[in-house]
């Protein structure tokens, strides 16, 4: 796995294989560097294309309301004891993804690429990250009216204007929002606005609506970047895991 991302996105990561392969049909500057700054690209219909391999801004997986300010986050009392007893990794044990599980919206906020496949009637994520994948249909139809609860919920995409809004519900509540332990409830609705600035850059605006765990919904941003030239690498979490023996908690 690309064991340099998570100690620092700035050490390059070990040769592997299909590193530095071009990619085909991007946007180069005169010396062949990839030219991230250049025009969003478009579908036939207009629509900016998704496809492609990005990566996230890691802080959003420690914290996904590094960018706001103390207070900010609207907690119902029980949801803020819960996420207070949890923090500074107190809570440990009881995170899913200490087995491997990550959840959303973890999921996307990992510290690994995941690549976008747009296809008629669904967005396919396949994610370097647990070696797992995330199914966004597009075909219209309706979200469950009494979902299964699983650990990545159940998406519907739509295009509005030049934003890709991904609609989730049916997450289990067991799984965390982030490493800091944010809970949720069984009424979590993820609600993703997905908006590519340029050839190389794309943030996700997320909106993060559960009653149950907090007073009102409430709106972080994340920031993508484009990783060109590259490909997926296999990382199985739970071969070898020799972590969650240390980890601290209950």
């Amino acid at each position: 796995m690309r064991i340099a991302l998570v100690v620092s996105f700035s050490v390059a990561t070990l040769s592997a294989q299909w590193f530095n392969y071009p990619t085909p049909g991007i946007p180069r500057t005169p010396d062949g560097k990839p030219n991230l700054s250049a025009p969003t690209p478009r579908g036939l219909d207009g629509k900016p294309v998704l496809n492609g391999i990005w990566q996230m801004n890691g802080k959003y997986l420690q914290d996904i309301a590094a960018d706001l300010k103390p207070g900010e986050v609207p907690y119902q009392p029980w949801a803020e004891q819960l996420f207070n007893s949890r923090r500074n990794g107190a809570g440990g044990r009881s995170d899913p993804a200490a087995k491997c599980i990550p959840g959303m919206p973890k999921l996307d906020a990992l510290p690994y690429p995941f690549k976008i496949i747009e296809s008629p009637g669904m967005v396919m994520m396949l994610f370097e990250g647990f070696t797992t994948f995330r199914q966004i249909f597009t075909d219209g139809r309706e979200l469950p009216k009494d979902p299964q609860p699983t650990w990545f919920g159940y998406s519907t995409g739509k295009w509005e204007d030049d934003d890709f809004v991904v609609n989730t519900i049916g997450i289990r509540e067991s799984t965390w929002l982030d490493n800091a332990g944010r809970p949720h409830s069984d009424a979590l609705h993820l609600i993703e606005r997905f908006r590519r600035r340029d050839f190389g850059h794309m943030d996700i605006e997320l909106t993060i609506d559960d009653p149950k765990a907090y007073t009102k919904s409430w709106t972080v941003k994340e920031d993508l970047r484009l990783i060109p030239d590259t490909e997926l690498l296999e990382y199985v979490c739970n071969e070898n895991n020799k972590d969650y023996e240390h980890l601290v908690g209950k």
